[in-house]
Parts: structure tokens; C-alpha cells; sequence
């Protein structure tokens, strides 16, 4: 029988979202949940704005505020990065949300998978059917 592409785009995708799945659940190895959720984390926080102002004595200090704040914020990240590497931070409590919304999209592109099937077994029957009683009468 000859597939047809919307057949394929399932089947990619289904396959795909489980792959990603295994990855992103660290199902196989926990690395690739911190990766993942990491990742996450950063792609939140690296959306920004920025703006400019006329420079005034206040604004100097903030921007001095904001330049220390940079600074505190990285020597976190290397901490942070030095302890993923050593295996040190384990995060309890944290829902991790992206998990489960593949997990529902892959159950949902399975379904239409096997409704598809299900739909095209019915509609050949119904055919087989419709042959016999035209050759029968």
C-alpha cells in the first residue's frame, strides 16, 4: 500500500517527539534532563530587553547596580556549571513541565496514528464489500 505523506508526517513525528521524550525525560541517562531543563532555563532568562536613557547621576549608579549584579549573576553560572559537571545539584521539587507536554503531544500523534489506520481498515472493508455485492447481483 502507498504511504501517504500526511502517513509519513506522522510517523516522523511520533518518532521524533519520542526520541525527544527519552531526552528530555533522562530516561537513559540523567545528564540529558539537566541538559534539557538547563537549556530551558537559559533560553527563559536570555529573553531581554534593553533601552537607553540620558545620563544622569541616578542612572549612573544603576547602570554601576546592574554591572555588579552581571558580575554576581556569572560567578553563579560558573559555580552553578561546576557543580552540573560534578553532579552536585539535584533539583527536588521542580516540575519539570516540558516532559510532560511532549509526553501528551506524542500520545496524541499516536492516536491520530492508530485512528488513521483504523479509519483506513474500515473504509477498504466497507469497498471489499461494496465489490462483492456489485459482482453478487
Amino acid at each position: 500500500m502507498k504511504d501517504s505523506l500526511y502517513h509519513i508526517v506522522l510517523r516522523t513525528a511520533a518518532l521524533t517527539l519520542a526520541f525527544l521524550l527519552v531526552f528530555d525525560s533522562g530516561l537513559l541517562s540523567g545528564v540529558t534532563a539537566r541538559i534539557s531543563q538547563d537549556t530551558q532555563m537559559y533560553l527563559a532568562t536570555a529573553i531581554g530587553m534593553n533601552a537607553a536613557v540620558e545620563s544622569t547621576e541616578l542612572s549612573e549608579y544603576t547602570a554601576e547596580l546592574a554591572a555588579r549584579d552581571r558580575v554576581l549573576t556569572q560567578r553563579e553560572e560558573e559555580v552553578a556549571a561546576r557543580e552540573i559537571e560534578v553532579g552536585i545539584v539535584e533539583r527536588e521539587g521542580s516540575t519539570d513541565y516540558s516532559t510532560y507536554i511532549i509526553s501528551l503531544l506524542l500520545f496524541v500523534i499516536l492516536v491520530l496514528i492508530v485512528l488513521n489506520y483504523v479509519l483506513d481498515y474500515v473504509r477498504a472493508r466497507e469497498q471489499l464489500m461494496q465489490t462483492r455485492n456489485g459482482k453478487a447481483t
